[in-house]
């Protein structure tokens, strides 16, 4: 037997930047006085280092007043809901940009807009940064530093001989894509159709043998770009170049993710992917393996309003926008990224609709070794990294509980494949990977394989999370506070896409003739949380309440007016001032209409989680 040469890489989560074009700047304070030294309180310790010496350097000056985006949750339709999101930016960043916008104007200084974070991108020295830092609508400044973080993922002796039994047997479907059990999902009809990932990596070979199909751009005879592909990267560039015009990918990883998450060569029935039958559309946040926090942002901001190849914001379109987006990269505090520079960005295209899926990162084993964003976000969906070939998490796979922000939040939310991934690379090749990068894009197939199965989950995050979460292989572990599961290793454990799409189906399966219903919790017996799904054949008024088994009112889920049709809410075992509730038996009771259906919830209470 001839065994073709396999080329093994090993490339770290991506978190990249290229060097930055410093212009020199000066200039007097907007406010016509000298800035007092507390003006320094609200500037990144990395600006205040490389501006140095009246040295230049780009930051990102952040505004005060920031959109409120609550309201965006009642709207149902997701083209309405990206267009009121971003209006509502756009609305709050122009108004509240406008007179640091003429004064930095009037004084030449370089500068770039962003609306999905209310701020400005500048390039000056420490004393523009302090008369800046002084204004009372400018709430901080953070770095625009250079992101390096291109390093080698260190495999165990064993992940390598697993790795290397893997590689030596036949095999048309990659060992990932069946450890999560999409093909099982495939055969019931369901492959990713009408679903749309955003990658936003270094680019991608749009035409590559298993991509150019799943191409948003391609129609089969002709390539349109415009609204599929955008370049924020506007200098430098390498073989790509800057601002490119079509997709490209100047280092592979862009291309060998999206390949992950639906690359497909049925001319060789070679299945790279977890969702062939969706499509994808891309834009460049790195050089040649190099980001800034702003070429993230622009990323950010393209997807939430794609617009034409060469065009602004002014031309985005709302209904264009992906259903989700996979983002295999990273922003670590050690290379000068404050840890909220990205926050609001991730928490709008979450606002809008789309599920942001994040690499969890390459820092383990430590425990709290989760520290770089956007992967510890709550509003991003941190995927950690574990071996197919036995079960186990990756030894480089990043650990929680988040501690660098003080919230102690459960970090990664689930674990994938991501030990010897081999996808597509440049130029019509293969390659393999390892990382948490190679994880995330299993995560997003999955979503789209549930959003195709289960067209009304599509864009409702929480609801799509829990079942994701609910229905992953749980793994207990005991490290990094654990003692249970989910756990900050594992999460919520393995992902496996069957059953989230099999619990999703269930949910959605109620009794034509009943006019009002409501179905039984997912899980239950439960702990931590549960999903609680009804039915209203009319539109109408509401209610839906936890109830106590002696008739006591624990909590209302939901009151007020609501449209025909099936919905999920789930309950986190808190009553109405937010405590823990006790375990033992209670009642969902729905009423509408004078109508009433009850189901009865066995609540375990929180030492069922090893807390």
């Amino acid at each position: 037997m001839t065994i073709s040469p396999l080329r093994v890489l090993s490339i770290a989560s991506c978190t990249f930047l290229a060097a930055i074009a410093v212009a020199p700047a000066s200039a007097a304070d907007p406010a016509g006085s000298v800035p007092p030294p507390a003006a320094r309180g609200n500037i990144a310790p990395w600006v205040i280092e490389r501006t140095a010496g009246e040295q230049a350097a780009e930051f990102l000056v952040v505004m005060a007043e920031q959109a409120d985006l609550s309201a965006a949750a009642a709207l149902t339709d997701k083209v309405a809901r990206g267009r009121y999101v971003r209006d509502a930016l756009q609305t709050r960043a122009r108004t509240s940009q406008a007179p640091l916008l003429e004064w930095l104007g009037a004084q030449g200084v370089p500068h770039q807009s962003f609306f999905i974070v209310n701020a400005v991108l500048v390039t000056g020295t420490r004393a523009l940064a302090e008369a800046i830092a002084a204004r009372p609508d400018v709430a901080r400044l953070d770095g625009n530093p250079p992101i390096d973080n291109v390093e080698p993922v260190t495999l165990t002796p064993q992940e390598l001989e697993a790795a290397a039994r893997e590689a030596l047997a036949p095999r048309a479907i990659e060992p990932g894509v069946s450890y999560i059990r999409a093909p099982q999902v495939w055969s019931m009809g369901h492959t990713g159709q009408g679903i749309v990932i955003g990658g936003a990596d270094t680019g991608v070979q749009w035409d590559h043998p298993a991509l150019i199909d799943q191409y948003r751009g391609w129609n089969g005879t002709t390539a349109e770009h415009d609204y599929n592909w955008h370049d924020s990267v506007h200098s430098g560039g390498g073989v790509c170049g800057p601002d490119a015009i079509a997709p490209c990918d100047d280092h592979g990883h862009g291309t060998h993710t999206l390949g992950t998450a639906l690359g497909s060569n049925a001319a060789v029935t070679d299945q790279v992917g977890v969702a062939p039958g969706a499509r994808f559309i891309a834009c460049r946040n790195m050089d040649r393996g190099q980001g800034t926090p702003a070429r993230y942002l622009e990323c950010m901001e393209w997807f939430l309003a794609p617009y034409p190849v060469g065009g602004t914001t002014a031309d985005g379109d709302p209904a264009k926008a992906p259903d989700l987006t996979v983002n295999s990269w990273s922003c670590p505090p050690s290379e000068g990224c404050t840890p909220l520079v990205l926050k609001q960005g991730v928490e709008a295209q979450r606002a809008a609709g789309i599920m942001f899926i994040a690499a969890g990162g390459n820092s383990g084993p430590d425990c709290s070794s989760e520290t770089a964003p956007p992967s510890f976000y709550d509003a991003a969906y941190a995927v950690g990294a574990i071996n197919s070939a036995t079960g186990s998490i990756a030894g480089f796979s990043s650990r929680g509980p988040v501690t660098i922000d003080g919230s102690n939040r459960l970090k990664p939310d689930i674990t994938a494949p991501g030990v010897s991934i081999r996808s597509a690379y440049p130029t019509n090749s293969y390659a393999t990977l390892s990382g948490t990068s190679m994880a995330a894009p299993h995560a997003a197939g999955a979503v789209a394989l549930l959003w195709s199965a289960v067209p009304g989950l599509r864009n409702r995050i929480t609801q799509t999370e829990d079942f994701l979460n609910q229905s992953a292989v749980a793994v207990t572990e005991a490290s990094c506070s654990g003692g249970g599961s989910p756990n900050n290793v594992y999460g919520w454990g393995r992902l496996d896409a069957k059953a989230a799409v099999d619990a999703a189906l269930a949910s959605n399966r109620v009794p034509p003739s009943v006019s009002l219903w409501i179905g039984p919790a997912l899980p239950n017996p439960a702990h931590r949380r549960t999903l609680i799904r009804f039915r209203i054949d009319r539109a109408g008024p509401v209610d839906l309440s936890i109830f106590a088994s002696d008739g006591r009112a624990v909590r209302t889920l939901l009151h007020g007016d609501r449209p025909a049709g099936a919905d999920v809410l789930r309950w986190d075992g808190t009553d109405e001032r937010g405590e823990a509730a006790a375990a033992g038996v209670y009642f969902v009771k729905l009423e509408s209409r004078g109508e009433t259906a009850k189901q009865k919830i066995i609540w375990l209470g929180a030492r069922a989680s090893g807390e």
